[in-house]
C-alpha cells in the first residue's frame, strides 16, 4: 500500500517562489476551495507531475513553469511503501528527477524513461492511468473508466488485480523468444558453416592420407623393383665372374706360351732365311768362279760339282725345315687367334661385370634416395594428425553448438507453453473471471447507495451491459451526465476496494476534483458524502470544489487557495 504523506511545489503553474506544501495524511477529509484560477487543482497537477512526470490536466511540460519567474520549478512528493520512506524530487529548468529511499538517493544509472519505469513498476506499482482510476476523480481532463478503450480498460483492471505482471512476463517472454529466434538463426548458420568446414576438412584429411599412402606405396614398390634388379645384377655378375680369374690366368699363360712359340718360329725363320741366303751366295760363287780368290788356285770341277750338290742338299733340308716351320707358324697363328678370341670373351665378361657393378651403385643410390623420401613422407604423418585434430575440434564445436541449439529449442518449446498461459486468454482471464462477480457486485452496491437503481454488468472483455428495472438494455453513453457521474463514482470506489483486496494499487489518498460541482444533484451529493464518511480508516479524502459554503460543514478540515500578486498561495 502507498501511504502518501505530502506534496510540495514552487514556481509551478501559478505558484511562485514561496513553496506550497500540503500534508496529505493529516485529516480523514479535507475540503479544498478557492476562486477560479486560485490554484486548487494545482495540488493535483503537482502530485501527478511528481509521481509520473506529467500533470493531471492536459498541460504541456514547458507551461508548468511559472510564467512570471520562468525557472526554478520544484515538485516533491513524500510517501511510504511498507517500512520504506520515499521522496521524489523533480525540477524543470534545469530538469532533474531523483528518487530517495530512507534518505538515500537511488542510483540513477539509466535514462529518465527507465528510471520512471523503475518507479512505477518497482515502487509505486501504479501507472498514470491506474492512478487516475483509483486515486483521482475529476471533471478536467480525466477520462473515466467507461470512456476508455477496451485495451485501456484491461490495463486498469490488470493493474488493480496485480496481474499485469503476467503481461510483463509475456512481454519479456516474447522478447526472450525473439532473442532465441535470433540465436537459433545464428546457430543454424554456424551449424551450416561447421558442416561445410567439417566436410572440407574431412576431404582434406582423406586427401592427405590417400596422397601420402599412394606416394609411400609407389616409392616402396619402386624400391622393391630396384632391389630385385640389384639382386638380378648381383646374380648375373656372380654367374659371369665364376672361374673368371683362373681362366684369365690360364689364358694369359697360354698366350705367353703362344707368344714364346711365335718368337721362336720367327727366330728360326730368320736363321733359315739367312742360311738359304748364304747357300745361294755360295752356290753363285762356285757357279761363277773357276779359281779361289783367296789362294788364287783353280777350283776343280768335281769339287765345284760336289760343293754345289752339297749346297743344294743343304738348301733342300733348310727348305724342308722352313716348310715345317710354316706349318708350325700357321698352327701358332691359329692358336694366337683362338687365344685372342678367348681373351676377348673373358674381357667382355669382366666389362659386363663392371657394368653391372656400376648399375648396382646407381640403383643403390636411387634406393637410398627413395628411402629418404619415404622417411620424409612417414614423418609428414604429423600433418595428417594435425588435420585430424582440427577435424575433431570442428566436430566438438559443432556438437557444442548442436547441444546449445537443443537447449534453445527446448527453452522455446517451454516458453511457448508458458506464453499460452500468459496470454490474455490464459491465467489473466481466469483471475479476471474470479473477480468479475465481485467487481459487478461492488459496482451495483455503490450505485444503489448513490440512488441509481440499474443492473450494471462488465463481461470478460470489459464491455458493459446496463439494464433498467424493466430489463431494458443500455450502455454508458445512453445516460445523462449526472447518471454517468454516479457510474464513474461507483467504479472509482469499486476499484479502490479491489485494490485494497489485492494490495496492489491501494493507497490512503482519494482526490475528487470538482465532483460535487458537476452533474450531481442534491441527492447525489448526499449519497456521495455518505459513502465518503463510511470509507475505511486511514483514507485521506481531498474534495476540490467551488461550493465551499455548502460543503464546509461536511468535512474535517479546509484548505483555501487565494491569488496574491498573481501568485497562488494558501490562505
Amino acid at each position: 500500500m502507498i501511504h502518501f504523506k505530502s506534496v510540495s511545489w514552487k514556481n509551478f503553474l501559478s505558484t511562485g517562489n514561496d513553496t506550497i506544501k500540503v500534508q496529505l495524511d493529516k485529516t480523514p477529509s479535507t475540503l479544498v476551495v478557492g476562486s477560479n484560477g486560485a490554484g486548487k487543482s494545482t495540488m493535483l497537477d503537482a502530485l501527478s507531475f511528481g509521481l509520473f512526470g506529467k500533470p493531471h490536466r492536459d498541460i504541456k511540460k514547458d507551461q508548468l513553469v511559472n510564467s512570471i519567474n520562468k525557472k526554478g520549478t520544484i515538485v516533491e512528493v513524500e510517501f511510504n511503501v511498507g517500512n520504506s520512506e520515499f521522496k521524489i524530487h523533480r525540477t524543470i529548468k534545469p530538469g532533474k528527477f531523483e528518487i530517495y529511499q530512507n534518505g538515500n538517493m537511488i542510483n540513477q544509472s539509466s535514462n529518465a524513461r527507465d528510471y520512471q519505469k523503475f518507479l512505477e513498476q518497482n515502487i509505486l506499482k501504479l501507472n498514470h492511468k491506474s492512478f487516475h482510476q483509483v486515486v483521482v476523480l475529476g471533471s478536467s481532463s480525466f477520462i473515466p473508466f467507461m470512456q476508455l478503450q477496451v485495451g485501456q480498460r484491461r490495463e486498469v483492471i490488470e493493474d488493480l488485480l496485480d496481474i499485469n505482471i503476467f503481461s510483463k512476463m509475456n512481454s519479456l517472454l516474447k522478447e526472450r523468444n525473439s532473442k532465441i529466434k535470433e540465436e537459433l538463426s545464428e546457430i543454424n548458420h554456424s551449424l551450416d558453416l561447421f558442416k561445410s568446414k567439417i566436410e572440407t576438412q574431412n576431404k582434406y584429411v582423406k586427401d592427405l592420407q590417400s596422397i601420402n599412402k599412394d606416394m609411400v606405396k609407389s616409392k616402396e614398390d619402386t624400391v622393391k623393383l630396384y632391389e630385385i634388379e640389384v639382386k638380378d645384377l648381383v646374380n648375373d655378375s656372380q654367374t659371369q665372374g665364376k672361374n673368371l680369374t683362373s681362366l684369365t690366368e690360364i689364358q694369359n699363360d697360354k698366350y705367353k706360351t703362344i707368344n714364346s712359340e711365335t718368337s721362336n718360329i720367327k727366330s728360326k725363320s730368320l736363321v733359315f732365311k739367312s742360311r738359304i741366303k748364304d747357300l745361294v751366295s755360295n752356290a753363285k760363287f762356285f757357279e761363277n768362279h773357276e779359281h779361289c780368290p783367296t789362294c788364287d788356285q783353280d777350283i776343280d770341277e768335281p769339287i765345284k760339282i760336289d760343293k754345289l750338290n752339297k749346297i743344294k742338299c743343304d738348301a733342300a733340308n733348310i727348305q724342308k725345315q722352313m716348310a715345317e716351320l710354316d706349318v708350325q707358324s700357321n698352327v701358332n697363328t691359329n692358336d694366337v687367334t683362338e687365344c685372342q678370341n678367348d681373351m676377348q670373351i673373358l674381357l667382355d665378361r669382366q666389362r659386363h661385370i663392371n657394368s653391372n657393378n656400376d648399375k648396382i651403385t646407381i640403383v643403390q643410390r636411387e634406393v637410398e634416395r627413395l628411402q629418404k623420401e619415404i622417411g620424409v613422407l612417414l614423418q609428414s604423418s604429423g600433418d595428417i594428425k594435425t588435420a585430424k585434430s582440427e577435424l575433431d575440434s570442428l566436430r566438438d564445436s559443432k556438437d557444442t553448438v548442436t547441444e546449445k541449439k537443443l537447449q534453445y529449442v527446448e527453452e522455446r518449446t517451454y516458453n511457448e507453453v508458458i506464453g499460452e498461459m500468459l496470454k490474455d486468454t490464459g491465467i489473466k482471464t481466469k483471475v479476471i473471471k474470479q473477480y468479475l462477480p465481485v467487481m459487478n457486485r461492488l459496482i451495483n452496491n455503490y450505485l444503489q447507495v448513490l440512488d441509481f437503481f440499474v443492473a450494471f454488468h462488465l463481461d470478460e472483455s470489459f464491455t458493459e451491459t446496463i439494464r433498467s428495472r424493466h430489463r431494458d438494455a443500455f450502455n454508458y453513453t445512453s445516460f445523462s451526465e449526472g447518471e454517468k457521474q454516479r457510474i464513474d463514482l461507483a467504479l472509482l470506489f469499486t476499484w479502490r476496494q479491489i485494490a485494497k483486496m489485492k494490495n496492489s494499487a491501494a493507497t490512503n489518498l482519494l482526490v475528487l476534483d470538482e465532483t460535487f460541482d458537476s452533474s450531481l444533484d442534491h441527492d447525489g451529493i448526499e449519497s456521495l458524502t455518505k459513502i465518503l464518511n463510511t470509507l475505511e480508516d486511514g483514507t485521506n479524502v481531498f474534495i476540490i470544489s467551488h461550493k465551499g459554503d455548502i460543503l464546509e460543514n461536511k468535512f474535517r478540515s479546509k484548505i483555501e487557495f487565494i491569488k496574491e500578486r498573481n501568485f497562488s498561495k494558501i490562505k
